[in-house]
């Protein structure tokens, strides 16, 4: 097999140019077998490679800070698309783009043309800083106290390739909402952020340790109010904290909300308020200027036009346009079924973009797009354009515009067809439930497995793949979940599980629930306290006749879009990371750390290289203690643990817990700087030379599980 060469890459950035020659250098020597599969797929996840449920290609995964597109950018992403994939652009549900059936070693030419693009793929995947999400209305909000875009950017660039968060134990993602109103669902993330003014000062409500998946978590709030200069100091000690207490060997119990629940609010913030001594920067002022460029913003003189279809129009005046803080203009959603996007489709919208938006475009967590400063006389003409292009759908973020995951499309976790079954449901919704296109009182949601990519947690009505033993025959189904999502107040609700139906009666019980709402609810009331009133039993009664298998056709074990019963195929999800069972390898790896330390030195980056240094001992320590099939599921349990089992043969080094954790009590000051270095390539040196000393030894551990 041969790999895709870039072209010279004399012209870009130079960490840009550095990631691509890395990956076209570990591509090949995995291909020849000189480095371990597991270990090279946790590097290539941290790249945004990811295996695909489809044998021999891959998902590939961009980072696109809030969402945020020019027209060029989606042009350059269809041309991708068409030269290395199928030909389809697929949004995600957290305003990225995925390309799917890639192959790997077509994946540098595509780092390439993102970088050509200002695009990355980096920590697009893997156990990383994970991309940062933000209302699409950032802005553009009539509801803001101010514009959160620059603000993710910052720290999207801050984490971005930092060694504090590379090689953590499971992925962080962060979100920034616009308004209380909540709209970037802060409430179920590692990190989220409210805007707030105080005292005329900028700053942020923060929760902190909310999750989906399988057990989901409301993050609980942090802080009332965090001066905005401090934002970024928090993250930094709070990854810090993650990093070295943060579970590693359970994969399952590795997110942060599992660690907010070991030790509690109280306890962790005291631990990140000691971290803070040791940050790189005790404020992070953010400057404001770094917002997205408009472009040329059309001006409001377009000749009268008819719109293609008057009746859709109307709709999709109402659901799809927003008046905008600054008045007269509107913003524009595009509804995308799916969040799939042809390449051909793609470039006649970013056309339509440039004759009648600004070039400020955002991705939404509802899988669609956010146009901006659009001039009210172009609105039938965009929707004309959007017409012709299948696009121009009313019902944006309505009941009637379902969110759901590619489930066994291409996803190897996943268990039954979530794509079938939205279309099934937007056409219910389209053809018996007319008036909730309009309407957002309930939002579905779906995803193919219980890991909730596709939200299912925070949706008013969601449903999860699962499945049903029926005698000897096993039958595809879903796990029905009600009263999640977000009120009109900004409160967050996580939602009920209630039943595991057939997948082929899920259409059933969308109307049940449906009619039930709408003949009991009170005026006015919202579903999900509609919900918290009637109770989790209620709706289990209301449904149980639909999870009744008794009598069950022959169809219903025939998946959405399936022909033949259905069979159960979940492969091994790489959302995290993977085992690598060579010590030799890991003391490797050590030295490397030790080598980008000293490289941190030479460019003056201090707090980098204390990091590198302190990952170098960790790394090392692991090492050996693996080599005594001694388990290492935190940072902490191998600093206290080396110190119990080594601290005869490593005395220069003991306390080993006081040796390394030097890390948190002061700056990365040039002097520290470099003693720690000297510190960490002493004991990383002795190391290798322990593990010399002794016989060959394959160990199975977990370092790169988690």
């Amino acid at each position: 097999m041969t790999t895709t060469q870039p072209t010279s890459l004399d012209h870009l950035n130079a960490p840009d140019r550095a990631d691509i020659q890395e990956l076209t250098s570990r591509i090949y020597a995995y291909q020849r077998g000189q480095e371990d599969e597991d270990r090279f797929k946790h590097y290539r996840l941290t790249r945004g490679v990811y295996g695909q449920r489809q044998i021999g290609v891959h998902m590939f995964r961009t980072k696109i800070p809030f969402g945020h597109l020019t027209p060029d950018q989606l042009i350059a992403l269809a041309d991708i698309s068409e030269r290395f994939t199928n030909g389809r652009l697929h949004i995600t549900t957290r305003q990225n783009i995925q390309l799917h059936y890639v192959k790997l070693n077509d994946s540098p030419a595509i780092w390439q043309a993102l970088s050509e693009a200002g695009m990355t793929a980096r920590e697009a995947c893997g156990n990383t800083v994970r991309n940062l999400t933000a209302s699409p209305l950032a802005g553009v909000d009539p509801d803001e106290p101010f514009d959160v875009s620059p603000y993710v950017y910052a720290a999207f660039a801050y984490f971005l390739r930092n060694p504090i968060c590379q090689e953590m134990g499971r992925k962080i993602k962060p979100a920034f909402s616009s308004s209380e109103k909540d709209s970037a669902f802060t409430y179920f993330h590692d990190f989220g952020f409210i805007p707030r003014i105080r005292n005329g000062e900028k700053g942020f409500k923060v929760v902190l340790g909310g999750g989906l998946g399988a057990v989901a978590m409301i993050a609980p709030t942090a802080y009332e109010f965090l001066p905005a200069d401090k934002i970024i100091p928090f993250m930094e000690a709070t990854l810090r904290v993650f990093d070295r207490y943060g579970e590693r060997e359970k994969r399952m119990k590795a997110r942060l909300k599992y660690l907010l629940a070991d030790l509690g609010l109280e306890r962790l913030l005291e631990l990140v308020e000691a971290e803070m001594a040791a940050v790189a920067h005790q404020t992070y002022p953010i400057d404001e200027s770094i917002v997205p460029r408009l472009g040329q913003v059309p001006a409001d003189n377009f000749p009268p036009a008819e719109p293609l279809h008057p009746g859709l129009y109307a709709e999709w005046l109402k659901t799809n346009v927003l008046e905008q803080k600054q008045g007269g203009y509107r913003a524009v959603a595009i509804r995308v079924p799916l969040g799939n996007l042809e390449a051909e489709q793609t470039r006649l919208l970013a056309g339509l973009i440039k004759e009648f938006a600004s070039d400020d475009v955002r991705l939404s967590v509802q899988q669609g797009l956010v146009l901006r400063y659009v001039p009210p006389t172009a609105l039938p003409h965009l929707f004309n354009g959007l017409y012709a292009l299948n696009l121009g759908l009313p019902g944006y973020d309505t009941t009637a515009d379902i969110t759901a995951c590619p489930g066994t499309d291409t996803c190897a976790l996943g268990v039954t067809n979530s794509t079938g079954l939205a279309q099934e449901l937007e056409a219910l919704v389209r053809d018996e439930f007319p008036e909730l296109v309009t309407e957002n009182d309930i939002r579905i949601k779906i995803s193919g497995c219980m890991n909730g990519c596709g939200q299912h947690m925070a949706a008013n009505i969601g449903f999860h793949g699962s499945s049903i033993r029926v005698g000897q025959r096993i039958a595809p189904a879903m796990q029905v979940v009600v009263g999640g999502g977000v009120a009109p107040d900004g409160r967050g609700f996580v939602a009920e599980k209630i039943i595991k139906v057939p997948t082929r009666r899920i259409p059933q019980v969308v109307r049940d629930l449906f009619a039930d709402y709408q003949t009991h609810a009170n005026d006015g009331e919202y579903y999900n306290d509609y919900a918290l009133r009637q109770g989790k039993r209620y709706f289990y009664d209301l449904l149980k006749p639909l999870g009744d298998t008794t009598e069950i056709t022959d169809e219903e074990f025939f998946d959405w879009g399936q022909d033949h019963d259905y069979r159960q195929e979940i492969g091994v999800g790489e959302c995290a990371g993977v085992s690598l069972d060579v010590v030799g390898a890991i003391l490797n790896d050590a030295s490397n750390k030790v080598i980008a330390a000293g490289r941190s030195v030479e460019g003056e980056a201090w707090a980098d290289a204390v990091y590198h240094a302190y990952s170098a001992f960790i790394t090392a320590a692991k090492a050996l203690l693996l080599a005594e099939d001694l388990k290492c599921n935190t940072h902490i349990g191998i600093l206290n643990d080396f110190a119990a089992h080594f601290g005869d043969r490593f005395p220069e080094a003991m306390p080993f817990p006081d040796l390394v954790l030097r890390i948190n009590k002061q700056p990365a000051t040039p002097e520290f700087a470099t003693e720690y270095l000297a510190a960490a390539r002493a004991f990383v040196s002795k190391t290798i030379q322990t593990r010399e000393a002794q016989l060959s030894k394959v160990v199975i551990g977990e370092y790169y599980k988690a």
